[in-house]
C-alpha cells in the first residue's frame, strides 16, 4: 500500500512497489520536456514493475508513444488547461476538464507526480486527479503537494525529475534518455528522405525563443560545406518553420533534403536514427537525436549560459 505519516520534520512517503497499482505522471509540455523525464519514468517502472504508468500529456504524446515500447503503459490527453499545457491566461474548456478529472478519480491512481514545473497551476491539477498520494515540485507561489520540495530553476532537469520520483524511492542507473526506433519511424523518414549514396547531416535552424536562432546564414554556410564534403544536408523543422527552411535552401545553393512540417515525431526519430550527425539551435530535434543515439552539435545562447555560471557561483 501506500501510506503518508507526519513526523515533527516533513511528509514521508512509503510506497510498498507490489501494492502500487496505477501512477499518474503529469508532463503536459514538449519534447526536448518528455525526453529529459524518460529517465524518471524509466525509474518508475524498474521500481513499480507491476504498476501501469499513465502519462497525462498531449494528443502528440500518445501519437508518439502508442506502440512504442518504453516506461509509459498508456497515454491521456489533457484538455486545454490553463498553465497547464495551455498559456495561463487562456481560457481552457471547463466542460471538457471536468469531465476529465471525472474519469481520472475514476482511475483511483495511487501516486500522481508531477514533473510538469514549478506547480503553481500543476499542483492543484495534480491534487484534482484524487490520488491517494500526490508529489512534485513547488515554486514559492505554489500550494505543496504530500511529498515535495522547492523548484530551482538553474538544474539540470533529467536530474530534477530524478529527485522527484525518487520521493517514492524509484530508483535507476540510466540517466541518458532512450528512444526505441520503430519500423514504422523508418518508413515515414525513407519517404520523405529515400535513401542514398551520401550520408546524411541534419540542420536545425528553428527554435521556439527567437533569441536562440543560429542566424539562416550561418546555416546555409554549414549546408553548403556538408554538400562539398560529400553528405546530404537535410533541413528539418515544423509546420511554421517552413519558410525559414526554404530560405536557408535557397541561400545555400546547394542540393538539400528539405522535410520541414512533413514528419510526424516518431517520422523525425526515423530521420535522426539515419543520420550521422544534427548541428541544432538548443530545440527539440536536438534532444530527441541525442535519444535515439546519434551525434549532435548544440548551439546555445550565450547569455544563457552565462546566467548559470552566475546562479552557480551565488550557491557555491
Amino acid at each position: 500500500m501506500v501510506q503518508v505519516s507526519r513526523n515533527d520534520a516533513a511528509y514521508q512517503v512509503t510506497a510498498q512497489p507490489a501494492t502500487v497499482g496505477k501512477i499518474a505522471v503529469v508532463r503536459v509540455n514538449g519534447l526536448g520536456d518528455l525526453m529529459f523525464a524518460f529517465p524518471a519514468l524509466q525509474a518508475l517502472r524498474e521500481t513499480f514493475k507491476e504498476a501501469e504508468i499513465i502519462l497525462l500529456a498531449k494528443a502528440w504524446h500518445r501519437d508518439f508513444l502508442e506502440g512504442r515500447s518504453g516506461p509509459v503503459d498508456r497515454v491521456v490527453v489533457v484538455p486545454p488547461t490553463p498553465g497547464v499545457g495551455i498559456a495561463p491566461d487562456l481560457p481552457g474548456d471547463p466542460e471538457a476538464s471536468a469531465a476529465f478529472f471525472r474519469a481520472m478519480r475514476a482511475e483511483q491512481f495511487d501516486i500522481a507526480i508531477q514533473l510538469h514545473g514549478g506547480g503553481a497551476h500543476s499542483n492543484p491539477f495534480t491534487k484534482a486527479l484524487g490520488a491517494r498520494v500526490t508529489v512534485g515540485l513547488h515554486d514559492a507561489d505554489a500550494a505543496p503537494l504530500d511529498r515535495g520540495f522547492p523548484f530551482v530553476y538553474y538544474q539540470p532537469e533529467i536530474l530534477r525529475c530524478l529527485e522527484v520520483v525518487g520521493l517514492v524511492g524509484a530508483k535507476t542507473a540510466e540517466i541518458s534518455p532512450k528512444i526505441t526506433v520503430t519500423e514504422h519511424d523508418i518508413r515515414e523518414a525513407e519517404a520523405a528522405v529515400p535513401g542514398g549514396d551520401s550520408p546524411l547531416v541534419a540542420l536545425h535552424a528553428g527554435a521556439t525563443d527567437p533569441r536562440r536562432r543560429w542566424p539562416p546564414e550561418h546555416f546555409a554556410a554549414v549546408s553548403r560545406a556538408i554538400a562539398r564534403a560529400g553528405y546530404t544536408p537535410v533541413l528539418t523543422g515544423m509546420d511554421d518553420e517552413r519558410d525559414l527552411t526554404a530560405n536557408i535552401a535557397r541561400i545555400a545553393g546547394e542540393p538539400v533534403a528539405d522535410t520541414a512540417g512533413r514528419l510526424s515525431t516518431g517520422g523525425l526519430a526515423g530521420l535522426l536514427s539515419r543520420c550521422h550527425l544534427l548541428i541544432s539551435n538548443d530545440s527539440r530535434p536536438l534532444h530527441l537525436a541525442a535519444a535515439v543515439g546519434m551525434w549532435t552539435l548544440s548551439i546555445y545562447l550565450v547569455s544563457k549560459l552565462i546566467d548559470v555560471r552566475t546562479d552557480n557561483l551565488e550557491t557555491d
